[in-house]
């Protein structure tokens, strides 16, 4: 019972309301508020209420223009770098090694056969260019279908609105209406120039024709034979393609961790598109990784390799060497942005520092922690590796190649139901991948798409190197590490194939970059009141009797609205009553009433008799 009255109660004063005009609510908010200046506006005389009125406008204005300011600050979401360094046992990194060669000559040999024949006499015609060179000249004639698809011509820039491109198994023939791609140089000395590019067609004799320039044969030749190869390898099945790299037992001679012993069943075989067969040490797929010791060279791993510089493709790789790259566990190795080269004949060390960077995640940054809110689908995930950018924008870079060329980069995995591009499948897929990887919107839509990884580790190196072996020791170390692989009593190595790595931590300080918010809503909040409470003398207590003044202003401006519903209602009413009053049921208006038939005597109005009023009482004057 207690409760229900107190509900009617309640609802009685909320229909009442606060009491109070808007006049005297802003009156009394003025005279009881903990804020300075609306106490001296209605207390002052009409000079200084004035003046009071104008101080008070002012400041409240600052005050909010302040706190725009600041909650703008705090919504871009700023950080701030801190570096601390720390010192704990490590983890010893993922060290990735492949042979700057991806496939043994020997094996490789027939199928780039015909493209060795061309890319021999193209140079002849290059380097001993005399008229009237034809392909008839060579024994057995040459198949120039592979050069008719992707040919190398010689540009001669010389009028550079019209430049003459010359095929160097052709006649001469003008560039018309072929786009010219690439910048134009070449021998700067000379009044005629030529330079040296290659054609790449959307199909054979099309006029719709990319040429990209270079200054120097050299690089024209190795662009050309790379593209060409491609295509050529494409076709060929991964595990032929695995058969004809450089294997483990064969490129791993020595291996040793610390002081325990390790060989190349130590180590996890991938293909790599540019690099052929590379083996992983430390992976952590199968196993735990592994933890350094100490740090120091001889607590680290130390590695002795043979790159068979003998057997490399000539035309394929122009560098003679190991390439490396240490990374973090289940990561994918991307070899050709972040590796480096050991060279053959040295002894090379590498001490490594750590970096660990710490992002903070959004609305702080756009970056990600795994991938899974990243639109572009990782091709890279068929290794079970962690997600990256580098994947990221090679996936991307993919699935543009299949939606517009229609098939697969040989470089890059390929999605599901999609094959490799070559030239007999495809003809014109040189020429959409050239336009595609000169396109700046595909990688500004690539770029646009991936994210950065929030945590990450970086490994900075230190190298170092020496000749190794030595003139005094070769001869006993070759004569070892030779029979040791092939058991023979015969030098099979020479320093030209020979590598030696150490790779260590140099200490076991790391360096952890890490970022904080600039702006929190401790900062937001102090900042708020500061500014309130300099400029105006306020508190939260000021805004809260404020806010009581807004409301109450509601609750009277809601009472007036009901009052004047409830006003109009009841007009609405009392005016269709009226209208009632003057109709009859089944009758005309009387102002309108019809005259009495004919025959029908008058009314007789003597007779009528005025009654007093029901309401009057006994002590009525009526009588």
């Amino acid at each position: 019972m207690n409760l229900k009255k107190y509900l009617v109660r309640a609802l009685h004063r909320l229909q009442k309301g606060p009491g109070y005009t808007y006049k005297e609510l802003l009156v009394w908010y003025c005279d009881n508020t903990n804020t300075h200046g609306p106490k001296r506006i209605i207390k002052e005389g009409p000079k200084k209420k004035l003046i009071w009125f104008f101080l008070t406008l002012l400041f409240a204005s600052l005050v909010f223009w302040q706190w725009g300011i600041l909650i703008n600050t705090y919504l871009s979401y700023n950080v701030t770098s801190s570096l601390s360094i720390g010192f704990k046992t490590m983890k010893f990194p993922a060290v990735t090694i492949c042979n700057a060669n991806p496939f043994k000559y020997s094996e490789v040999r027939p199928l780039l056969q015909e493209l060795d024949r061309l890319i021999e006499a193209a140079l002849e015609r290059i380097l001993q260019p005399t008229p009237g060179n034809s392909t008839d000249d060579v024994s057995p004639p040459l198949n120039l279908e592979l050069w008719n698809q992707i040919p190398l011509v010689l540009i001669d820039e010389h009028d550079k609105d019209h430049p003459v491109i010359l095929d160097i198994f052709e006649t001469n023939q003008t560039a018309g209406g072929n786009e010219m791609l690439g910048t134009a140089g070449g021998n700067q000395h000379s009044e005629d120039y030529e330079t040296m590019g290659n054609d790449t067609c959307s199909h054979q004799g099309s006029d719709n024709c990319t040429y990209r320039n270079f200054t120097s044969a050299a690089q024209a030749v190795t662009e050309w034979y790379i593209l060409q190869s491609t295509s050529i390898l494409s076709k060929v099945p991964l595990h032929e393609r695995i058969r004809m790299g450089y294997q483990a037992e064969d490129m791993i001679l020595a291996c040793l961790y610390g002081a325990e012993p390790c060989n190349y069943k130590n180590f996890t075989q991938i293909y790599h598109p540019d690099h052929g067969n590379c083996y992983i040490f430390n992976w952590g797929m199968d196993e735990e990784a592994l933890n350094s010791s100490n740090p120091g060279a001889e607590f680290g791993l130390k590695l002795i390799l043979d790159i068979s510089q003998q057997d490399y493709i000539p035309y394929l790789s122009s560098a003679a060497g190991a390439r490396l790259m240490l990374h973090q566990q289940k990561s994918f190795p991307f070899l050709k942005d972040q590796g480096i080269y050991a060279m053959a004949g040295t002894e090379t060390s590498i001490g490594v520092l750590v970096d660990e960077l710490e992002r903070m995640g959004y609305p702080y940054s756009d970056c990600t922690m795994n991938g899974s809110d990243v639109p572009v689908k990782n091709l890279y995930s068929q290794y079970n590796t962690s997600y990256s950018i580098q994947a990221c924008l090679r996936s991307c870079f993919q699935n543009h190649m299949v939606e517009i060329c229609g098939c697969g980069h040989y470089l890059f995995p390929l999605p599901e139901g999609v094959n490799y591009c070559n030239n007999e499948d495809n003809p014109g897929w040189a020429y959409c991948y050239s336009s595609l990887r000169s396109s700046i919107k595909q990688r500004q839509i690539c770029i646009d798409s991936c994210k950065e990884t929030c945590n990450d580790t970086q490994y900075k190196m230190t190298i170092s190197m020496a000749d190794w072996p030595s003139e005094a020791s070769e001869d006993w170390i070759f004569h070892i590490l030779s029979y040791e692989r092939d058991m023979s009593t015969n030098v099979t190595l020479d320093r030209n194939g020979i590598i030696k790595l150490n790779i260590y931590f140099q200490e076991y300080n790391y360096r952890t970059i890490s970022e904080s918010a600039a702006t929190t809503i401790v900062w937001l909040l102090s900042s708020l009141g500061g500014q309130f409470g300099f400029w105006m003398g306020g508190s939260v207590l000021c805004l809260i009797e404020f806010g009581e003044i807004i409301i109450d202003s509601l609750w009277i401006t809601i009472i007036n609205v009901i009052g004047w519903c409830k006003g109009l209602k009841q007009r609405r009413a009392r005016a269709a009553h009226t209208n009632l009053g003057f109709q009859h049921e089944g009758a005309v208006p009387r102002a309108q009433a019809l005259p009495p038939e004919p025959g029908t005597p008058p009314p007789n109005y003597d007779s009528l008799r005025v009654q007093p009023p029901a309401a009057l009482g006994p002590d009525s004057d009526a009588d």
